[in-house]
């Protein structure tokens, strides 16, 4: 019997208490095990030797007082349940922490912009995390786009302070959940000089390890069921939405059984639910998929940006939409599931939106 305790905590993915280190290529050699089953074409796959293969799972097994690895001769290699653990405890602190990581190198890389002598003018944005957001500061050419992660409230704050130029906000495309979000954030929002740009739509819904739950297809499915569920942050626009759509539904939001963890991200729901740690989350598509999970549709959205149209100069204006017009955005957008162009680029208002709706 190990007695041995361990630093449970997201820092434990990288070091134990007993000041040792795991090498981050550690994480790309489980993976390859998991999925290849051989040690030497996870070596390969992860850019090391087998020697260096076999003296991490060793250093890491000898660190935790576990083995890694399960060799079984004429079988290949599969990871033990603790190797498994590691894994899945690497993914949810990559889905947890990302996000931060991203928002902090994007205000180093304003900063280092802003000391280049004939720099590309900066768009300071904030947003809610998302999969298609995250493309615009890869794929802009004329405009350096500061991508900072907060929740809708908070962007919007951050605009009307004018410490950002441009927030995300997106509300369904059913047209009586739509007013229900405007109300919601009614007080931060000016129909007067706000003005909304186009970008995605975006399906959300359930998310569970396929094959488990068959049953479970609406929300009063998962309410009956007793299913654990892991949720958003409160203040995030999906939790908002899920709360909505239970409240359709005739459904208190306590009907279902929360876990008492929340998280900050769709990709760190899905990486919950794969690892065992919840039943059921819910999400966007992209991050079901991205996990292999299963996903039932419960709404679409509007993701768009909204702006003060009285504080952004017309000329960062035009850079913006003409980057969300762009064909190599587009395509890439196409590629992410769940997500598809909205008319990107078009400049709207509330009313408009709304009113076009079916």
């Amino acid at each position: 019997m190990h007695n041995k305790k361990l630093n449970i905590s997201p820092a434990w993915v990288f070091r134990t208490d007993t000041n040792e280190f795991f090498e981050p290529v550690l994480f790309r050699l489980l993976e390859s095990i998991r999925d290849t089953g051989k040690l030497t074409m996870a070596a390969t796959a992860a850019g090391i030797s087998y020697r260096h293969a076999w003296n991490l799972l060793n250093r890491g097994g000898d660190t935790l007082g576990l083995p890694l690895v399960v060799m079984r001769k004429g079988h290949g290699s599969k990871l033990s349940a603790l190797g498994e653990q590691l894994l899945w405890a690497e993914h949810r602190v990559k889905a947890r922490l990302g996000p931060q990581i991203d928002s902090m190198t994007a205000e180093l890389n304003d900063q280092i912009q802003q000391l280049l002598a004939g720099a590309k003018p900066t768009l300071r944005l904030h947003a809610s995390h998302g999969y298609s957001v995250a493309l615009l500061p890869e794929l802009s050419q004329q405009i350096n786009v500061n991508l900072q992660y907060r929740n809708p409230e908070e962007a919007l704050s951050a605009l009307n302070r004018g410490e950002c130029d441009a927030a995300s906000f997106h509300l369904p495309t059913c047209p009586v959940l739509a007013q229900q979000i405007i109300h919601h954030y009614q007080r931060h929002l000016d129909s007067n000089h706000h003005r909304l740009i186009r970008f995605v739509t975006r399906r959300e819904g359930l998310m569970m390890r396929k094959g488990e739950h068959p049953h479970v297809r609406t929300l009063q499915d998962l309410s009956t069921s007793g299913l654990s569920f892991i949720s958003r942050d409160s203040h995030s626009g999906t939790r908002i939405l899920l709360n909505l759509l239970l409240k359709q539904q005739g459904l208190a939001e306590d009907s279902i059984n929360r876990t008492a963890q929340q998280e900050f991200t769709h990709t760190a729901i899905a990486a919950f639910v794969a690892s065992g740690m919840a039943e059921v989350g819910f999400g966007v598509q992209a991050a079901a998929e991205q996990f292999n999970l299963n996903f039932i549709e419960m709404a679409s959205e509007h993701y768009m940006l909204i702006f003060r149209k009285d504080r952004l100069p017309h000329e960062t204006l035009d850079q913006l939409t003409a980057l969300l017009k762009s064909p190599a955005l587009i395509d890439r957008i196409n590629q992410v599931p769940g997500y598809a162009p909205d008319n990107p680029g078009e400049v709207t208002t509330f009313e408009a939106l709304t009113a076009g709706e079916p």
